[in-house]
């Protein structure tokens, strides 16, 4: 028996939860000030180049593996989209070491959940468990990044494609509005540049992708050197580290990746477009090119948005959807990414109503916004939603979002891991005048992009 599948057969039997894991903590009693938010850590980087950060919180006996890989749809090339997408799907099909559907099973069997994602600049994987399974996680985790390639044959590359594409026709081709996150980005960002393209990708490009081409596109990105773990949680420091070098070390480091050189991106004008879908009322897409996520003026377009249609007392979902009720729904956010981000505001016709309603009601209230800066309590407002938000965060130590997955955003920021009361800071240091130059600076009317779907006409 492989010695790495009679290790991992030993952590199956550990000793009952109760047995392994540290009481929580009282709580601490309330101070008049708020103490500073610190997230401590141990860091250190493998000699085949893997990163990892170890954080202890053993305020409930669990843990979090958390791995994010240096690659997302960015990384891909025009003709060659979805290959990011499509190994977030191959990495749960089994490894040299785990058969195919073991991975879920193993980790049910203790407890455990896991998960993925995709999105333009990185890939991250989700494993949280009980406190005394951490062994088997790393062990899954581990096999995965070195041995995925022994067992995927073009067999198991064409049933996760299908899958993929049947994914695609579920989320976009088939679901109402579908189309309009992808004509979007096409519309937003240069041919040539990175987030021009769909995450899920094009289905020609699915179709073509060969066996070999996978094969190197994981050899290319997936390589410890590519990647930064966390491990978070009930944990002891030094066993960890020490587990962390018997699963992890042996893996060979991969060559080096460069870094991506977008084009430039930049709208000169307004451009317009009109889609027609099988739908029953028209939508209003507005969309800006505005600054990388944590850059200046990042923040404040997360106020902005909240003071816009953050909650039914905020100024678009009242007059829209409560006042006038010329609207279905309203959202603004802004989508923040590494190498540039955009600011949308979507809004629905309620039956009867048009798109140049919507549109003539959103100019009013964003060139308000852009003469006068908003109330002191619109930002307290939003300002709490945020701080609340990101507080409930930081209770969770796994899942997406959870102190693991941001300790691994932080750090690929090329930060600090434990950047989190500099990252709240960003918000609380705004002023009223801070929105209003962020809606000016960044949401002008005159450089935009403006997309509408319409009913299609029935005959």
């Amino acid at each position: 028996m492989p010695l790495r599948t009679f290790a991992i057969l030993a952590v199956l039997t550990v000793a009952p939860l109760a047995a392994q894991s540290t009481p929580p903590r009282s709580p601490a009693p309330p101070t008049a000030a708020s103490p500073p938010i610190e997230v401590p850590y141990r860091q250190f980087r493998l000699t085949n180049g893997l990163n990892v950060i170890l954080h202890r919180d053993a305020s409930v006996p669990v843990v979090a593996v958390n791995v994010w890989y240096h690659v997302g749809s960015g990384s891909e090339r025009v003709g060659r989209t979805g290959f990011a997408h499509l190994f977030e799907h191959l990495m749960f099909e089994g490894s040299k070491h785990v058969n195919e559907g073991a991975f879920d099973t193993l980790l049910e069997a203790v407890g455990g959940n896991n998960n993925g994602s995709t999105s333009n600049d990185r890939t991250n994987y989700v494993i949280d468990v009980p406190a005394n399974a951490l062994e088997l996680a790393l062990f899954l985790e581990s096999d995965r990044m070195g041995y995925l390639l022994d067992t995927m044959t073009p067999a198991r590359v064409d049933g996760q494609r299908d899958v993929v594409k049947n994914e695609r026709r579920q989320s976009y081709e088939n679901r109402p509005y579908g189309m309009a996150s992808l004509e979007l980005d096409k519309m937003l960002w240069p041919p040539t540049h990175p987030y021009s393209w769909p995450t899920i990708g094009y289905m020609e490009d699915l179709t073509a992708a060969s066996h070999e081409d996978v094969v190197q596109f994981f050899k290319k990105y997936y390589a410890p050197n590519n990647a930064s773990l966390v491990v978070a949680g009930d944990i002891d420091l030094d066993r960890t580290k020490a587990l962390v070098e018997k699963w992890f070390a042996e893996i060979p480091k991969g060559a080096d990746v460069e870094p991506i050189a977008p084009p430039a991106a930049a709208l000169i004008g307004v451009k317009r477009q009109t889609l027609m879908d099988r739908v029953r009322l028209p939508r209003l897409y507005l969309a800006w090119l505005t600054p990388r996520m944590f850059a200046p003026g990042d923040a404040a377009l997360d106020v902005v948005s909240s003071v816009l249609t953050g909650g039914k007392n905020s100024r678009l979902y009242k007059r829209l959807v409560y006042d006038t009720q010329i609207a279905q729904d309203v959202s603004a956010f802004q989508q923040s990414a590494a190498l540039g981000s955009s600011f949308l505001i979507t809004a629905t016709a309620r039956p009867g109503h048009t798109v140049a309603e919507l549109q003539g009601a959103i100019d009013e209230e964003l060139e308000r916004l852009r003469r006068d800066p908003p109330e002191a309590r619109e930002l307290q407002r939003a300002l709490n939603q945020i701080e609340a938000s990101f507080y409930r965060r930081l209770e969770r130590v796994g899942g997406f979002g959870g102190k693991a997955d941001q300790l691994n955003a932080y750090h690929a920021a090329g930060g600090s891991p434990d950047w989190f009361a500099e990252d709240l800071a960003r918000y609380t240091s705004l002023s009223p005048s801070d929105v209003q130059a962020a809606t000016v600076r960044w949401l002008p009317a005159d450089r935009r992009v403006e997309l509408v779907v319409e009913p299609e006409t029935v005959r």
